[in-house]
Formats: structure tokens, C-alpha cells, sequence
């Protein structure tokens, strides 16, 4: 078995060159076995900065992508996150290490079953994980303290706004103009219920975010 904690550690070093200065972001992703959710063919890659793919036409992000989208969300121990795309579950993981409580939701059947079975091999373990639409959230678990979008919408969904609390943060990367194959990182920021604050950050690329259930 090979030990890739010596290439894991390099690729903090390449964060914070990067500018990433979170200490419990960098704490979580120097932790996390970013292999374990590359299929095994590629994880000789698994800590180099790039995008990878894990099947069904989507990717794993490159690990600065994942440090940059959750510096911004700003996690605090205990709080209650909701995660659009589980996918791979390595941004489940790295949300998991820094202690939140997470209800998770993927599209895709086959990406949910293995995710949610590399879930327990790996003894992560989300508050809830859901087969369905991540443009409706999931109402039952609302509020929550932090909302992160980790494929491309093409707007706010306004049923994810409605869901967080007062006080609370969503990211996600917004499709800009519909030319363009990067999408503008934003925040957005509830300060009462009828106020949001939007700031936007730097381009990164997703595969895009997609309604209803597929796989059946």
C-alpha cells in the first residue's frame, strides 16, 4: 500500500502558495486521503492540483478549487451545512473533518451508492445523505448555518436562499454569460430575512449543476 502522506503535505505547501491561509482548511485537507475518492487508476494524481474524473461525466475539483470554496464558507465546528453535489465525497470529507454536520445531496444514483459506501468504509458519517434535486434543498433540515454548491448553477436557486438562516452563508460558482466556460465564485450572505449581500471572487470551473434524479 502505497503512503501519500509526503504528497499530501507537498500540496498544502502548494495552497498556501496559492494563497490559501485557513489553518483549519489546511488542517482538514492535509488530513483527508484524497486517493480514496480517485478511482485507482489515478491516484497517482490524487495530489497534484488538478481536476480528475470519477465517472458519469463528472469530476473531482482540484484541491485549491476545494480550499478556496471552503475558506469562504467559513465553517465553524457544529454547524449545520447543507452540500449540493456530493460527487466523490472528498468535499463531504473535508467538511466532516472540520467538525460540521452535514446534509449532503447527489443526483446521480450511482455516484450516491458508492459515495454513500465509501462513507462508511472510511467511517464518515453525514447528519443526512440524499438522492434528489439540489435545486429544492432539503426543507425538513432547514435552516442552515452554511450552504456550498459545488457544480455550476445558472442562478440562485431561490428555494436554497429561502433555507438559510439569518446570518448564515451559501457558495457557489454562478454561470456568468452563457459563452464563458468559467463561472464566477460567489457568497452570499443572509443579514435578515429579506436582505442577501452578494460578493464575488475569482473563475473556477464546474461541471454544470442539473435538475431531478438520474439513474433510475
Amino acid at each position: 500500500m502505497i503512503d501519500f502522506s509526503v504528497q499530501r503535505q507537498n500540496l498544502i505547501g502548494v495552497l498556501k502558495a496559492k494563497g490559501i491561509s485557513n489553518p483549519a482548511v489546511l488542517e482538514a485537507m492535509g488530513t483527508v486521503p484524497r486517493h480514496k475518492f480517485i478511482p485507482r487508476e489515478l491516484r497517482n494524481q490524487a495530489y497534484e492540483n488538478i481536476a480528475l474524473p470519477i465517472g458519469r461525466d463528472q469530476t473531482i475539483s482540484r484541491p485549491y478549487t476545494v480550499a478556496f470554496q471552503t475558506s469562504l464558507l467559513d465553517v465553524k465546528p457544529g454547524e449545520k451545512v447543507l452540500e449540493i453535489g456530493t460527487g466523490s465525497g472528498y468535499q463531504t470529507a473535508v467538511l466532516n473533518a472540520l467538525k460540521a454536520l452535514i446534509c449532503t445531496i447527489e443526483r446521480q444514483k450511482d455516484l450516491f451508492d458508492r459515495t454513500a459506501n465509501l462513507f462508511k468504509d472510511l467511517d464518515i458519517y453525514p447528519l443526512y445523505c440524499h438522492l434528489g434535486d439540489g435545486f429544492s434543498g432539503l426543507s425538513n433540515y432547514a435552516p442552515f448555518d452554511k450552504i456550498i454548491v459545488t457544480a455550476a448553477a445558472p442562478f440562485v436557486p431561490p428555494k436554497l436562499k429561502a433555507q438559510l438562516r439569518v446570518g448564515g452563508r451559501m457558495v457557489l460558482p454562478l454561470v456568468s454569460d452563457h459563452t464563458r466556460q468559467e463561472q464566477m465564485m460567489i457568497s452570499i450572505t443572509r443579514e435578515s430575512e429579506d436582505v442577501f449581500v452578494t460578493q464575488e471572487y475569482d473563475f473556477f470551473s464546474f461541471v454544470p449543476m442539473l435538475k431531478n434524479i438520474e439513474g433510475f
